[in-house]
């Protein structure tokens, strides 16, 4: 199937850096820009093992995403995804279910240039990219009902989305918007960046990325928590995000260097 574009944004802003595309310069991708590269510079400056925190975020999405699949889970809607990365979720969930429909969206242009990568679907599977921004739940709704069968469960991935995401702008409000459309028996699995185990540092990064016009809300693991308010967490509940299942996947090198400061939890919607 080929990508959506129900925005019609086709233009990238290289003038200041945009999460994805610094995700991916961190990950030691090429498709970002000298802007990206120069805040990523500035990040590792404050904590060299943002590149660290970068994987140990994406080892979460495996491993998450096999728990799920493992238990029965067909259905993924991947708010926030990112410039591909082998292996995507859909080759992680597609290699237990090779039924499972994925769903990603993204409002990085650059990302959409890249979603043949992230079509690449099973026969008996189907992958579909969306171009929409998380402030529009409702647009991202609509796009994913056209793919999946919204009366039977999905996993909600917003794996390292939520902290560029501030209170003021309704993060709590988006999440519930988005839940909503899902039926019971459906997941929330989400990491969030925090200030709990490094304030000082914390506080420059903040600070130099509103300079840059990108925002970060590090929230507390109580304010994470809160995401899941009304759902029921799968064990061990609330976790530094390496602590989540590690039998499920292989640890990222240098994860043992100090707490990487990250929660990451998985809901079920009752």
């Amino acid at each position: 199937m080929t990508g959506q574009d129900p925005t019609g944004a086709v233009e990238i802003d290289t003038s200041k850096p945009h999460p994805a595309r610094m995700y991916d310069w961190y990950l030691g991708g090429k498709d970002n820009y000298p802007v990206d590269e120069a805040m990523g510079r500035q990040m590792l400056a404050l904590d060299p093992r943002v590149p660290v925190m970068a994987r140990v975020n994406r080892a979460f999405m495996h491993r998450s995403t096999r728990w799920l699949a493992t238990n029965g889970v067909r259905q993924f809607l991947d708010v926030g995804t990112g410039i591909p990365t082998e292996p995507n979720l859909h080759q992680v969930a597609q290699r237990i279910a090779p039924d499972a429909r994925v769903v990603y969206c993204d409002n990085d242009p650059i990302v959409l240039a890249h979603a043949a990568a992230l079509l690449r679907s099973t026969s008996q599977g189907v992958t579909e990219y969306l171009q929409a921004d998380v402030r529009d739940p409702d647009a991202i709704i609509a796009g994913a009902a056209k793919i999946l069968d919204l009366s039977r469960p999905v996993a909600l991935s917003l794996v390292a989305l939520l902290h560029f995401v501030s209170d003021e702008d309704g993060a709590h409000e988006l999440v519930d918007r988005l839940l909503a459309a899902l039926p019971s028996g459906s997941y929330l699995m989400m990491t969030h960046a925090t200030a709990d185990f490094s304030p000082e540092e914390s506080a420059a990064a903040t600070a130099k990325l509103k300079a840059a016009g990108v925002t970060l809300a590090l929230r507390s693991r109580e304010e994470f928590t809160r995401f899941f308010d009304g759902l029921d967490l799968v064990e061990p509940g609330v976790a530094v995000v390496p602590e989540w299942h590690p039998e499920l996947g292989e640890p990222v090198p240098g994860q043992d260097k100090g707490v990487i400061p990250g929660y990451g939890a998985v809901g079920r919607k009752l």
